[in-house]
Parts: structure tokens; C-alpha cells; sequence
């Protein structure tokens, strides 16, 4: 078995200069002349949950933050030495635009052999971005017309909502709560589909739920989005964590969906490179196209030393032992939070995908907000509240479990305190 590297603790910084101080009456106008100019695309969107409580634990000391969803592996030692031998080598200069073609050809043929993908041509229905969130951008700015329409599941990924309106387009939510373990129906899909609706954006195993849908679900979907003609863009960036024997279905490989799917993926999370910054996206040649057009103008190309990374990644036998090793260790974790969570008075639905917990904290008589910012100040845990990802988030907060064992078991212990503090 591989051995693979846990990430070692590092203290917080800061993540800036301060603001300036100045409160001039000059200063104050041109500060209100200048925000007047931002466009109103930038003004609606909101400000990252996320971020707000990484920032407040760079302030306090002995915090265990569940906050951040980042793997705490180092990335597999092959892919790491593959990674910084091309750079040694020389290898610094832009690559193809659309990526290597060895790392578009690795991509393609993985997604065939493990999922039973369509047979992507490498050369034009594949592109390699940086991470997943370039992808999710490009794909929006590529389809989208102002006032067209997105259906986005929630709770979702904060980026998702901030990347439709970036592009014009208008989100429209569509709810699903733990009742139902955060699945889309298709009545609640037929229900959000108006004349002005243009693309699916579904993102399973989800973040930050945790939640999956097996292939039954996932087929009543996409013959929903065959029925309206409907765009989908699949954002599956936690494929491979997975727990329970869940199988993870690729929704491209479901039948009919190849000629209407961009189907997006990365090596972050898998094989903890979240600093690499190796995306990709495949699919029908007219719509990765527009995608690459924008893409040349945006980024030119992901960074090279990534994308040897990232090849290794994908043919290497001993990276796929070290992604075995993390999934294994996550899934051991999972089941110790989430069974912890629910102990404590926390309902907790079984999350069977991502690195994400998501209890509902409405025993405590606490909104969201209110238990994560008290829990913060009175015990230094670190949560993020559940509607910062959007509708169905309500009375929930995100809890990332890519903690160790002994950080889990103290946080469970603070939040017990806290709970029991607060009536629970």
C-alpha cells in the first residue's frame, strides 16, 4: 500500500494588508462614487459563508475548523515528483490551450473504462482548465444570454449562483431537504421549468451535503432534461468519494445525455492537488469549443507543471492505491462525526459522498447563523451555516470532516458542551 502523507497543521495567517483607515469626507465620497460604478452583475452577488469564517479564525487561537472542504493529504509522492520533475526538466512554457493532449487522452480514457463514458474524441471534446471552478465559469459565459435560465439544486457550492449571474443568466433555486436526503425530483424539476430555461446544473456527491443519487434517480433526471431540451452541466468533482458501496453514476453515460452533458471533473479532491489547480471538462465539440474560445482569451493554458502532475495521477497504479487510502480514511471519519453529531442532538442524515456533514441545528432553537458564530466564539469550532449555500440550507450548518481523528473527536466534545449548554 502506498503511503501517503497527512498535510501537517499550519497556523493561520493573514490573508491581507488592512484596510485603509482613513475617514475623510473625501475618502468616504469617492468610496461611494466608485461603488456606484460596479456593475450589477458583481453587486448581486454575495459575499462567500465560506470565507467570512476562515477570515474570523485567522483571528483566535486554538480553533478546530470543520469549515474548509480541502483534503488534509499531502498530494500522492508519484504525482508530486512527476509534478516537480517536469519543472526541473524545464518544463515551464505554456502548453496547448486546451491542455496537453496526453493528459486530454488520459482523461478520456478513464472516464470510459471507470464509468462507461461516451468515447470522447481528446482532441475536440476535451479541455483541461484550472480546477473545476474555471470550468464552471467558461461553461456559463459560453451558453448563457442575459435573462436565460439556470435550475440549480440546493443546497449547492457557493460558486454555482455566482457564476450564473456573472454570466447574465438568472438562478432559478430549486429546494431539496434532508427529508428526502438533498435528492432532485423530477416533479420538482418539471415544476422550475419555464420558456426562458436553458440549463440543468446539478453537482452529485454534493457539496455541502454529501449527498448522492443512484442511477434510478439520476435517469428519471435526464429523461426530464431530454423531454425540455435542456443543457446540463454536470459538476462531479467528488466522484471517487464515495462510501457505503454507493457506485457513482456519471450522468453522461446515461443514455441520451452525451449530446446534451458538459460534464465537469478535477484532480483536487481525488488526489488531494487542490493547489495544483487541474480541472477538466468534456463534452459535445460545439459547446467545449466555445468553452476553449473563452478559455484562450482568460487563461491561455492550466499550469504545466499541474498537468504532468495530474497525468501521472491518472496512470499511475500507486496514485490510485494512495486515492483508496484517503477515501477509506474519510469514510472512517464520516461515520465517527456523523454518528457523534447524531449522539449529541444534531440530526444528521447519512451523507454517502464528499467530505461534508450536514446536521440540522434546530434543536438548539439557534438559526444557523447564530449556532455557527456562538459555537465559534464559545467552543472554537468552526462551521459553516447551512443557507449561505442556499434555499433547503435553513437551520443546517456544513461541518468538513477532512480533520484528524483526535481534532474530530475534541470538536465533538466542545459541541456537546455547547449544546448541553444551550438546552439540547
Amino acid at each position: 500500500m502506498n503511503t501517503i502523507l497527512m498535510r501537517s497543521p499550519e497556523a493561520p495567517t493573514a490573508l491581507g494588508p488592512s484596510e485603509p483607515q482613513e475617514n475623510s469626507v473625501e475618502t468616504t465620497g469617492l468610496r461611494r462614487s466608485l461603488e456606484s460604478r460596479l456593475s450589477s452583475r458583481v453587486q448581486r452577488v454575495p459575499p462567500s459563508p465560506i470565507r467570512r469564517y476562515f477570515d474570523l479564525t485567522t483571528t483566535m487561537d486554538d480553533v478546530i475548523s470543520l469549515g474548509i472542504g480541502e483534503p488534509d493529504y499531502v498530494t500522492p509522492p508519484s504525482v508530486l515528483n512527476a509534478g516537480t520533475d517536469s519543472l526541473l526538466q524545464g518544463n515551464t512554457s505554456y502548453t496547448s490551450n486546451a491542455g496537453m493532449l496526453e493528459l486530454r487522452e488520459a482523461v478520456a480514457n478513464m472516464l470510459s473504462e471507470r464509468y462507461g463514458g461516451p468515447a470522447y474524441d481528446a482532441e475536440t471534446e476535451a479541455l483541461i482548465t484550472v480546477g473545476v471552478s474555471e470550468a464552471m465559469y467558461i461553461a456559463m459565459q459560453a451558453l448563457l444570454d442575459p435573462g436565460d435560465e439556470v435550475l440549480v439544486p440546493q443546497p449547492c457550492f457557493v460558486s454555482y449562483t455566482a457564476d450564473v449571474i456573472l454570466a447574465g443568466g438568472t438562478v432559478v433555486d430549486i429546494p431539496t431537504y434532508a427529508a428526502n436526503n438533498f435528492v432532485l425530483t423530477p416533479a420538482q424539476l418539471e415544476d422550475a421549468i419555464t420558456p426562458r430555461t436553458k440549463v440543468l446544473l446539478i453537482g452529485y456527491p454534493c457539496n455541502p451535503t454529501g449527498a448522492v443519487m443512484n442511477r434510478e434517480e439520476l435517469s428519471a433526471i435526464a429523461q426530464v432534461a431530454q423531454k425540455h431540451d435542456l443543457i446540463v452541466i454536470s459538476d462531479e468533482i467528488y466522484d471517487r468519494l464515495v462510501y457505503d458501496g454507493h457506485e457513482h453514476v456519471m450522468f453522461a453515460a446515461l443514455p441520451g445525455m452525451a449530446e446534451r452533458t458538459i460534464h465537469l471533473g478535477g484532480m483536487s479532491k481525488d488526489y488531494a492537488m487542490t493547489g495544483w489547480r487541474i480541472g477538466y471538462a468534456t463534452g459535445p465539440a460545439e459547446l467545449l469549443g466555445a468553452m476553449r474560445r473563452i478559455h484562450q482569451y482568460l487563461i491561455m493554458s492550466a499550469p504545466s507543471g499541474g498537468q504532468a502532475a495530474a497525468l501521472r495521477a491518472l496512470i499511475d497504479p500507486s496514485a490510485e492505491e494512495a486515492v483508496q487510502e484517503m477515501v477509506a480514511s474519510y469514510g472512517e471519519r464520516r461515520r465517527f462525526l456523523v454518528d457523534g453529531l447524531n449522539e449529541i442532538g444534531l440530526d444528521c442524515f447519512e451523507p454517502k459522498g464528499a467530505f461534508y456533514a450536514f446536521p440540522s441545528v434546530r434543536r438548539t432553537g439557534m438559526d444557523e447563523y447564530e449556532f455557527a458564530d456562538k459555537l465559534l466564539r464559545e467552543e472554537r469550532v468552526a462551521v459553516i451555516p447551512g443557507s449561505g449555500f442556499g434555499a433547503g440550507g435553513e437551520g443546517h450548518v456544513r461541518c468538513a470532516y477532512p480533520v484528524e481523528m483526535s481534532k474530530l473527536e475534541l470538536a465533538l466534545e466542545r459541541m456537546y458542551r455547547f449544546v448541553r449548554r444551550h438546552g439540547v
